[in-house]
């Protein structure tokens, strides 16, 4: 009976790290929607750098390159992300970046949560309560949630421009959290995920408008 349990133990174990997925950031399995990507070395590493569409005038949109050939419905979504202000940024951008998650087959339906980098450390407690946010496409972006729900899905954290940054979702059902640089607890609960604990979908490297965004080490984990 004790060698069955160490048995399985090990098949747990080992079959747990088979579906943790690290997902080669190349062209070859990207697929940019409304946003310019390139995969380019920074500092002799190859990342994948994307910025929106110019033409995308409104906030929260489809802006992602989006991760081909996933299907994502609960587990951990891992990445870093490094964040910029681009030379044309507007005085109230804040380098917008961060993922999106159960994006449907055409776009028109996905959650998100992304960062505000130059929020982080802003001398403005406003700002700072601002750092993080959580919206869902088509029907709820940040404006909305902010005027119906002052504070619930915006957050404070740690965090600055042109530093690597390790974003961490893990979605259960109709739950998110946000985890930044590998702390224990999240910065960020989403307990409401407007799609609902059904939804499902592919995976995307979101930006917003003045942002150049580089994201790298992509890993999935579904459960």
């Amino acid at each position: 009976m004790k060698k069955l349990r160490t048995i399985l133990f090990l098949f747990l174990l080992v079959s747990k790290s088979v579906y943790s997925q690290k997902v080669i950031l190349d062209e070859s399995n990207l697929l940019p929607n409304k946003v310019y990507m390139q995969i380019i070395n920074l500092k002799g590493e190859k990342v994948v750098r994307v910025v929106k569409d110019s033409t995308v005038k409104e906030a929260d949109q489809p802006t992602f390159v989006k991760i081909k050939n996933t299907n994502f419905k609960n587990g951990s979504i891992e990445v870093e992300v490094l964040s910029r202000l681009l030379p044309t940024a507007a005085p109230n951008d804040r380098g917008f970046i961060g993922l999106a998650f159960r994006i449907d087959d055409i776009n028109s339906k996905f959650e998100s949560i992304y960062i505000r980098p130059t929020n982080g450390r802003a001398e403005d407690q406003v700002r700072r309560n601002h750092s993080t946010q959580y919206f869902s496409f088509p029907d709820y972006q940040y404006e909305r949630l902010r005027k119906e729900s002052p504070e619930k899905y915006e957050s404070y954290a740690d965090m600055g421009l042109n530093e690597w940054i390790t974003l961490k979702i893990e979605v259960n059902g109709s739950q998110a959290k946000l985890f930044l640089n590998k702390n224990k607890y999240p910065s960020l609960i989403v307990n409401d995920l407007k799609h609902g604990a059904d939804a499902m979908g592919a995976i995307g490297l979101f930006v917003d408008v003045g942002t150049e965004g580089y994201f790298r080490n992509l890993k999935i984990t579904p459960s």
